[in-house]
């Protein structure tokens, strides 16, 4: 077996002593630079774990408060969809009333529910006292949350225009009915301002035009409501005029269509043959028909009265009055009240009369006027009612 030279071994040694001792040397004289590098090392490793952290709860308190902030808006948003369902149904209540009195179904239909379903942002009737259903964020993403949100909101706005166009509706209707009676009880000759009691406490004021935009459901709160009263103040001035219109003799003395055989006003009288003035209508009627009272009122007058022959005057309040001549019965007496439509008496041919018709006359403040004014009005009047 050949053995390496011993010079060979002994430089090997002499080299991995001289190695040893050069490392020895360098730790010895090195060893608090590699130390500090060491510890530098360590430490720079530690701050970027800890800025690292530090940075992750950031994102984490951030994204939390936004979460927060998300829930709270959307909590408050919903609050104010419940607020003004409940202010659009109070709106809704009070157009039923003011619907009822001019007959419109789209006024008197009850607010549409709100409901979308069981995630949905539905507010259910105020009546129930139950508190409107919060999105549940969890089940839902951001953005279909807030989608439906905004689809709740625009319905809203929609219920809100439509009550505004209705209002606007029974104002123009609840006018033009005011207007149209106004004109009716014009024609008879008497100012509907003299019947009307009201009109004696007297009003006035500047004028101030009525915005357009108040009527569009979509401005505040008192321009509703100011357009709320003047509806209710018109159709109270057209209740007032409805009622003043059936106390006024506008209805027919006989049944069916009057047929004038002398009208009122300047005539060739039938005995004398000369120009005479006709205080009222001469209708032609069979012997016995029934005399009709045209309003309301009480008997003043019921006995034979000179060439009226029997005659019935019934006093209707306001000044007006009306007069049936030539009655062959006489069925009411002095004082009695008596209803629009009660027979007062029978035609006849008493009194200076050439043969059997009725007399039927209109007084305002004594005055004779022309009864056709009453019966056009009365006409005109039933067909109105009739188209409405």
């Amino acid at each position: 077996m050949h053995r390496p030279p011993l010079p060979k071994l002994l430089a090997a040694g002499l080299a991995l002593a001289l190695l040893w001792a050069l490392g020895a040397s360098y730790l010895i004289v090195f060893h608090d630079d590699v130390l500090a590098g060491f510890v530098a090392r360590q430490g720079a490793m530690r701050d970027a774990y800890e800025a690292r952290l530090a940075e992750l709860r950031d994102r984490l308190d951030r994204a939390g408060r936004d979460r927060a902030g998300a829930e709270s808006s959307l909590a408050e948003r919903v609050a104010a969809a419940l607020e003004r369902q409940a202010e659009l149904e109070r709106r809704q209540a009070a157009l039923a009333g003011l619907g009822t009195q001019i007959n419109d179904p789209l006024t008197t239909g009850a607010l549409p529910h709100l409901d979308e379903g069981p995630d949905g942002f539905g507010l259910r009737p105020a009546e129930t006292g139950v508190p409107p259903r919060f999105p549940a964020l969890p089940r839902r993403s951001a953005i279909d949350a807030e989608t439906g949100l905004i689809r709740l909101e625009a319905r809203l706005d929609g219920l809100g225009t439509a009550q505004g166009e209705r209002l606007a509706r029974v104002v123009e209707r609840a006018g033009d009915t005011v207007r149209r009676l106004r004109g009716l009880i014009g024609r008879t000759g008497l100012d509907p301002d003299r019947l009307d009691r009201t009109a004696e406490t007297g009003t006035g004021g500047p004028l101030v035009p009525l915005d357009a935009r108040a009527l569009d459901g979509t401005s505040v709160a008192s321009g509703f409501e100011g357009n709320l009263d003047l509806a209710r103040r018109t159709l109270g001035d057209g209740e007032r005029l409805h009622r003043l219109a059936a106390a006024l003799p506008l209805r027919r003395p006989i049944r069916g269509e009057p047929v004038v055989s002398s009208p009122f006003g300047t005539r060739l009288d039938p005995f004398t043959r000369g120009l005479a003035f006709h205080t009222g209508l001469d209708l032609k009627a069979e012997s016995g028909e029934p005399a009709r009272a045209t309003a309301p009122g009480r008997v003043s007058a019921a006995d034979y009265a000179g060439g009226y022959g029997n005659m019935v005057e019934i006093d209707h309040g306001h000044g007006v009055v009306t007069r049936f001549g030539h009655l062959a019965r006489i069925r009411v007496r002095p004082g009695q009240r008596v209803a629009a439509g009660d027979v007062v008496g029978a035609v006849g041919s008493t009194g200076r009369s050439t043969g059997a018709h009725l007399h039927y006359e209109t007084r305002i403040d004594g005055e004779p006027v022309d009864p056709q004014r009453f019966l056009e009005a009365g006409g005109d009047l039933a067909a109105a009612v009739a188209t409405d």
